[in-house]
């Protein structure tokens, strides 16, 4: 069954669209872990795990575009950092985390307008790596589990976030080593 062209960049621009909704029940309920922070963290969930069924339709169905392969690791960019910027206002997460990890994302984005005439810069392994395990982190984070499990989950939380924001630094270097190898290479050409 043929699907058509433009469902997995729309499922991408939906997941967007998604982010700013997030935000706002996260914020809306004010760190009182009620039924919005909920909905919130299931909202996240749901859009960030489409990450993969965008990525498998337009493979499986060969309809891979440029404009995806742009939009997509634009669409983990926006909702991964409101989450970062959620859980930093609410102070459940410290800002320099929150910084350091925007200033990779927000770099590597400008980075890929700046060369997308000359090459589209697609998502890496490790840079998949690094917004499965920001997921995971995330997804922990939001979800008020505390008040389930205990507050062990704090110590999960803890150790996943580090992973988090150590991949997050590594596939930024990883990136950047990337392209000047890549610009060297071409040089010599």
């Amino acid at each position: 069954m043929a699907i058509p062209r433009q469902l997995p960049n729309a499922i991408t621009i939906v997941r967007i669209l998604c982010a700013p909704v997030f935000l706002w029940m996260l914020l809306a309920d004010g760190g009182a872990d009620g039924a919005l922070r909920w909905w919130a963290a299931v909202l996240f969930i749901v859009a960030i795990a489409t990450d993969g069924l965008d990525g498998y339709l337009a493979r499986r169905h060969d309809i891979v575009t440029d404009l995806g392969k742009l939009l997509d690791p634009i669409a983990d960019k926006v909702l991964t950092g409101f989450a970062f910027v959620g859980l930093s206002i609410l102070a459940e997460l410290p800002w320099w985390v929150t910084i350091i990890v925007l200033v990779r994302e927000i770099g590597i984005t400008v980075y890929r307008f700046a060369v997308v005439s000359d090459h589209v810069l697609a998502a890496a392994w490790m840079g998949k790596l690094k917004t499965v395990a920001q997921a995971v982190a995330l997804s922990l984070a939001l979800l008020p589990l505390w008040m389930i499990v205990g507050e062990w989950i704090w110590w999960l939380n803890g150790v996943t976030m580090t992973i988090a924001v150590l991949l997050t630094v590594a596939s930024g270097i990883d990136y950047i080593v990337s392209e000047v190898r890549g610009a060297r290479r071409k040089a010599s050409e």
